[in-house]
């Protein structure tokens, strides 16, 4: 009997969707992209794989090395088909995969149906071959727009940076202009005046035999609603003349106050929260989605899909989720936490894909619990997080009394008016906090004053216990963290669902930032890099510029604009820049590279420089070429195991992953993937290990130690 074709890209994701289909069809594996751009040179190429004639592009494809017995067997088994069935992911990747495999395997046009399905679910999957559809080019343009686009800016930008800045450096359209938003960030960070002032707080209580204290905090002087106090000694006057005044309410508010749980996840929240709640990188997060995604065995023999596409831009869920969520906060939690009516929740992403659904479980009913024994512990604590995630997005508000206080306080020394205003919020009822709260980088969103007020009477008296006058300085920015920079390419409408994972492991890969205690820093080169293209390349590293190029791609994908006349509009003016810059363009002096430091080089005494290289950073003689002594980049934290070296930064031969090794390397062979902290664990003086911002642990898996960083030190 002959059976019909259906291919998918990966092995894991073909032996799910076989069992579904069953014996009838033959489900083969494309094993991902089996094309791309040539990579040799021909006669007319603007850059290799891409030809320029008569203001059209035309790009050049070639099967990729280690893919020719893949396409042959393809091509066979499509031959002898009667349908061939094209099942790859439902996206625009996904898409362009889907005819480059009918272009590679010479599959018969009139053979192909497209069939698009979100989850790997029985269900799922039979209303997809159910309703196939044609190859949808609009789509499939415009991801080759991307890739064409992208590869116009690099391959004709990186020779730029070879030949004016250091050989071996890259550039790109997106990965730029993340490391710019990173550069700016720190030149905001450094040009950050910090400015005293200092925020006085009254401890009061009722007039009786109480013991109720509560907080005020000065909001007014006189006329003044915004008093900003500069000094010690305007506060300890404040202080004084505060005390010799008359504290009473002047009005009081407590009203209900509600909050709404977050929505699903789409991709980008869920590389955030996983980095926060987690500490897995993007890259990390979605390789252990994908496994989510394709199956995973229940069971010991049962093989399903546990959630739904991960790269999405869309909020939407299915009606059907939407009602078996419901059901299961009904039944386990009772119906006063589940809301009258389904949650829909808009979306918030230039661009999004409203066909898309959130990332959420396929089934509800597959609690964290129940998986446990099947997963592995990182695959159950992203799948934990995504089920909680949607279950909570489908319960009540949380319920919050709401009290505010203002104080007026008359009758001072300087004849003087003040006014105080105490707050407070107070859980009422949990709603969908009894399951989850989402996080905003390291800390929770509930970040208000939970302190309970009494119920007071306008002109009530009121005591005062202590003025407490307290002494702040104003904070610079934080730097960006892994999620708050993917949230802020999402914010700006750059890059896409699909993009953000690599463009946070190549800006790292590439030297242009690195990682310091969960915060991204720009190395010298990053600085260097970042400033010759905004100054030469103004245009490619303006960050409106590079939003509009986006809605340019989706608009390519629905069908409104034409792919060549875009990338036209673009190369023309791009490559008159390029050719210009190469020819009068100004070189980088090395010098700027080196971030020069205080050690000495121990042959020719002259300073040691921070250098980049194949295997990542360390120190080099600013005497080169005279003097080529080079030493491994010391982080000053001493070796646990020898405890004779010291740890070293690093990078794994053939991997883009820094580590910390010893410098005795190879007596001694110690080594930890973070960057460990200059602090021993208290309790058994091994190595303590940052998690998150704020809290370190001990590497050692028999101390199991954990505290809070403060001040540099550790504290239980």
């Amino acid at each position: 009997m002959t059976k019909d074709l259906v291919i998918v890209e990966s092995p894991a994701k073909a032996r799910t969707v076989g069992r579904f289909l069953g014996d009838s069809f033959d489900v083969k594996a494309s094993m991902g992209h089996v094309r791309d751009l040539a990579k040799k040179s021909a006669d007319g190429d603007v850059v290799n794989g891409i030809q320029f004639s008569g203001d059209l592009f035309f790009p050049r494809y070639e099967v990729t090395r280690g893919k020719g017995k893949i396409v042959n067997e393809l091509k066979k088994a499509s031959s002898r088909a009667n349908t061939v069935y094209l099942a790859t992911d439902p996206d625009r990747e996904g898409e362009a995969i889907s005819w480059h495999l009918m272009e590679a395997a010479s599959i018969d046009s009139n053979k192909v149906k497209r069939v698009v399905f979100h989850e790997i679910t029985k269900t799922a999957i039979q209303e997809a071959f159910d309703n196939p559809r044609d190859l949808d080019i609009d789509l499939v343009y415009a991801q080759q727009a991307r890739s064409l686009l992208d590869k116009l800016v690099g391959y004709r930008l990186s020779p730029v940076l070879w030949r004016k800045v250091k050989t071996g450096l890259s550039a790109g359209r997106v990965q730029s202009v993340a490391v710019r938003m990173v550069v700016d960030k720190e030149k905001e960070i450094k040009a950050f005046v910090s400015e005293e002032y200092w925020k006085i707080e009254a401890l009061l209580k009722l007039k009786g035999d109480t013991d109720q204290y509560f907080k005020a905090h000065l909001v007014s002087i006189d006329d003044d609603n915004s008093p900003v106090i500069r000094d010690e000694q305007r506060a300890l006057a404040l202080k004084k003349d505060v005390e010799s005044g008359m504290f009473a309410v002047m009005d009081y508010t407590r009203k209900e106050a509600k909050r709404r749980p977050a929505a699903p996840f789409i991709t980008s929240t869920l590389q955030q929260e996983a980095s926060r709640r987690l500490r897995f990188s993007a890259s990390r997060t979605m390789s252990l989605a994908q496994r989510l995604y394709e199956g995973k065995e229940i069971d010991g023999s049962e093989q399903v899909g546990l959630i739904t596409y991960m790269r999405t831009d869309s909020t939407n869920v299915s009606q059907s989720a939407l009602d078996e969520t419901l059901a299961f906060v009904r039944s386990v939690y009772g119906s006063h936490y589940a809301p009258e009516k389904p949650r829909r929740y808009s979306k918030r992403v230039q661009g999004a894909q409203e066909a898309h659904e959130a990332v959420r479980p396929t089934s509800i009913s597959r609690t964290p619990d129940s998986l446990k024994n099947h997963l592995e512990p990182d695959e159950y604590r992203l799948y934990q997080l995504i089920w909680r995630r949607m279950v909570a997005s489908q319960m009540a508000d949380s319920i919050y009394d709401r009290t505010v206080i203002d104080i007026k306080v008359t009758a001072c020394s300087s004849g003087s008016g003040y006014g105080f205003r105490a707050s407070g919020s107070v859980l009422k009822f949990d709603g969908f906090r009894i399951l989850y709260t989402e996080r905003v980088d390291d800390q929770m969103e509930d970040n208000q004053e939970e302190q309970g007020l009494p119920q007071l009477q306008l002109d009530q008296a009121l005591i005062l216990s202590k003025i407490n006058p307290e002494q702040n300085f104003t904070q610079p920015p934080p730097r960006f963290t892994e999620a708050s920079l993917i949230r802020n390419l999402e914010k700006e409408g750059i890059g896409r669902p699909s993009t953000y994972a690599t463009i946070m492991g190549t800006i790292q890969d590439r030297d242009y930032v690195i990682s310091e205690r969960g915060r991204f820093q720009p190395t010298i080169l990053g600085n260097v890099v970042t400033d010759y293209l905004v100054s030469n390349f103004g245009k490619i590293m303006d960050v409106g510029f590079t939003s509009d190029m986006e809605r340019s791609l989706d608009e390519i994908a629905n069908g409104i604009l034409q792919w060549n006349p875009m990338l036209l509009a673009f190369y023309k003016p791009f490559d008159e820049t390029v050719e210009k810059v190469i020819e009068t363009g100004s070189r980088v002096d090395r010098k700027l590279l080196q971030e020069i430091t205080d050690i000495f080089c121990e042959k020719c005494e002259n300073p040691m420089a921070i250098r980049t290289g194949r295997y990542g950073r360390f120190l080099g003689c600013t005497g080169f070429p005279e003097c080529k002594n080079i030493m491994p980049l010391l982080i000053g934290v001493t070796c646990p195991k020898c405890k004779s070296g010291e740890l070293a930064e690093k990078r794994r031969s053939g991997r883009h992953t820094r580590f910390f090794g010893c410098q005795n390397y190879p007596e001694c062979e110690y080594a930890v993937n973070s960057r460990p902290l200059d602090i021993p664990c208290p309790e058994c003086d091994w190595i303590m290990l940052p998690v998150g911002l704020s809290n370190a642990r001990c590497q050692s898996k028999e101390c199991g130690y954990r505290g809070s960083i403060t001040k540099e030190k550790v504290a239980k």
